[in-house]
């Protein structure tokens, strides 16, 4: 895989001292105001997130959006309102379930699964392993 694009300098990206909560905090917030400050920001800052692993799935960069952009995770962009479920964790994985009522009143409900990296650049960061549409909230 070619990283030429990664991470997005412009973007917030990983940081050691962030546990897996505010790592899916933070992809949250850059989703719920996408566009701001450039376009993209908040998938840009959803790549920043995604460990080697889903990168390698969904990349590069171009595709991710697309991804994003698509059916399942659209309701993710400009969301207007996140409702976070208990975290699970162990010392290197956690689960996170996320109900998002995206900006045309569609519901979905997400699992996020997360790793603490234990190599390369971003050692010791949480990252994003997968996101996974659970169910449509009616």
């Amino acid at each position: 895989m070619n990283d030429a694009d990664y991470p997005i300098e412009t973007v917030s990206t990983p940081d050691p001292s962030d546990g897996p909560e505010r790592v899916v905090e933070i992809q949250l917030a850059g989703l719920a105001d996408n566009d701001d400050p450039i376009h993209n920001a908040g998938i840009k800052t959803a790549y920043n997130f995604a460990s080697p692993a889903n990168r390698r799935a969904t990349g590069p960069l171009s595709r991710f959006v697309a991804m994003v952009e698509g059916r399942t995770y659209a309701p993710m962009i400009d969301h207007i309102e996140a409702t976070t479920g208990s975290l699970e964790r162990t010392d290197r994985r956690a689960t996170q379930p996320v109900t998002l009522t995206g900006p045309r009143g569609r519901t979905m409900t997400y699992e996020f699964g997360l790793s603490k990296q234990q190599r390369g650049r971003f050692e010791g960061c949480w990252l994003t392993d997968r996101v996974l549409a659970t169910r449509p909230v009616e």
